[in-house]
């Protein structure tokens, strides 16, 4: 978020930001939807599921373990990924109070 000045905004919203960015593409949809899923997997099982290459999968995992959605653990030679429900609570979080707020709200 470079050029967008991420100094003047809080920690909680640079961070909503990010999370909201990783989220921001259907193959990473795709992505938490399979290990909600599947509950755990490796990278050749996403592959497996998903119309795009290796490499593709893996950018988007890289992505969206960066913004703290996903967890990894290495296996032999690969990599387990599973949800990190620390992260969507966050969201969760956020988001009902967004709910709640605009519930109780009278706008034109």
């Amino acid at each position: 978020m470079g050029a967008t000045k991420t100094e003047h905004f809080t920690a909680q919203q640079n961070r909503i930001a990010t999370i909201c960015k990783a989220l921001g593409h259907p193959a990473r949809i795709a992505i938490i939807e399979y290990l909600l899923k599947v509950n755990r997997c490796i990278c050749g099982d996403i592959v497996n599921e998903l119309p795009l290459a290796q490499p593709t999968i893996s950018q988007h995992l890289k992505e969206l373990k960066n913004a703290g959605l996903i967890k990894g653990n290495i296996e032999g030679n690969a990599i387990c990924y599973c949800i990190d429900d620390k992260t969507f609570d966050i969201l969760n979080d956020y988001f009902s109070n967004i709910i709640t707020t605009v519930t109780n709200q009278k706008c034109c």
